[in-house]
């Protein structure tokens, strides 16, 4: 793995393009660090959440579950319900994942929010290039911002209160940079008639009811749009 990062200076171009997430991976991993130890969890739990889990929206919640006590299978299943999006970002990259199996695995399992908008951002050529030193570096922004949050203390979070917001700012960033990028209006349309029929609907499964709600509505764009690309050939 590391022979294949050293190649034609795949460091330098996998810092370039996924330096904006390290702009918001570290504060955010450190507003996480900080919290983490504000709720009397030991430091160490904190590090390893962000090695092994490294799942920027499920480690904020689990800090108020880990600090209540809940019980494993409850942390289990709501993170699954955090993280059931990333399934589908992987669909898209399937081409374009390592064939080293260990590498494959890795990038599957550093798929997050921000890594899938900086490589769906590239061309398929450089995707396939960088899809590993990209994952790799943007795991590591928020590694170092946990420790850096850790070092801080508790104390930064009364001097800077709502720290956890951190993250959101991230996603609206990144989220802005992706329609720049692709140009495509029906995601944003997509995400706000599902956000709303499970606000009004289904509020006390949020989250998972937009998540099945949007897939629905992907599944039928996307039908609709190849009926109508088939219909124009014709």
């Amino acid at each position: 793995m590391t022979n294949e990062l050293m190649k034609n200076g795949l460091w330098q171009q996998a810092f370039k393009v996924s330096f904006p997430v390290a702009m918001g991976y570290i504060p955010a991993g450190i507003a996480f660090g900080v919290l983490f130890v504000a709720a009397k969890l030991p430091i160490w739990a904190a590090i390893l959440s962000s090695v092994v889990l490294y799942a920027g929206a499920a480690q904020y919640a689990s800090i108020t579950l880990l600090a209540g006590g809940v019980g494993i299978s409850t942390i289990a299943s709501n993170t699954l319900a955090i993280n059931l999006r990333h399934a589908f970002y992987a669909i898209p990259l399937l081409k374009q994942l390592p064939t080293n199996p260990i590498s494959r695995f890795y990038c599957l399992f550093a798929l997050t929010d921000e890594t899938f908008s900086v490589l769906t951002t590239l061309h398929e050529n450089e995707r396939q290039r960088l899809i590993l030193p990209v994952s790799l570096l943007n795991q590591c922004y928020w590694v170092i911002g946990t420790i850096l949050g850790i070092l801080l203390g508790e104390g930064l979070n009364d001097w800077v209160p709502h720290l956890d917001f951190a993250l959101v700012c991230l996603f609206a960033i990144l989220a802005y940079e992706q329609f720049k990028a692709v140009k495509a209006y029906y995601p944003i349309f997509i995400a706000i008639i599902a956000f709303t029929a499970a606000f009004y609907f289904i509020s006390d499964w949020l989250l998972l009811s937009a998540i099945c709600v949007s897939l629905g509505l992907i599944i039928i764009h996307f039908f609709m749009s190849n009926k109508s690309a088939h219909e124009q050939a014709l």
